[in-house]
């Protein structure tokens, strides 16, 4: 039987969740679906420069577990640069954190 996995904490709402080659037909892009839970990730490690342990301790998760997620999150992007493809950034099992402390949680 397989493990729930814990609902990893999202504490920056994306300013835009669609990034797409200029000069290509929406109608011709294949897309690549980045979660919001691999989009904090790289928010985390790359832009706020914390180590994969402050990082994972902030989404809710193991040390490993944030290392497959943000490795996971590279491949997408990488796909999408190297072959010209739209990243699309939507779902995952996050629970909202707003500034103020509230919260709103959602599984997709």
């Amino acid at each position: 039987m397989v493990r729930p996995k814990r609902m990893r904490r999202v504490w920056c709402e994306p300013k835009t969740n669609y990034f797409k080659p200029v000069g290509i037909p929406m109608k011709r892009l294949e897309e690549v679906n980045l979660t919001l839970d691999e989009f904090e990730a790289i928010r985390l490690a790359d832009v706020e420069n914390n180590t994969q342990i402050e990082a994972a301790k902030k989404i809710n998760v193991s040390q490993p577990t944030f290392c497959r997620l943000i490795d996971t999150a590279y491949k997408k992007i990488a796909d999408a640069i190297v072959n010209g493809k739209a990243i699309k950034v939507e779902g995952g099992n996050y629970s909202f954190i707003r500034r103020r402390g509230r919260r709103f949680s959602r599984r997709v």
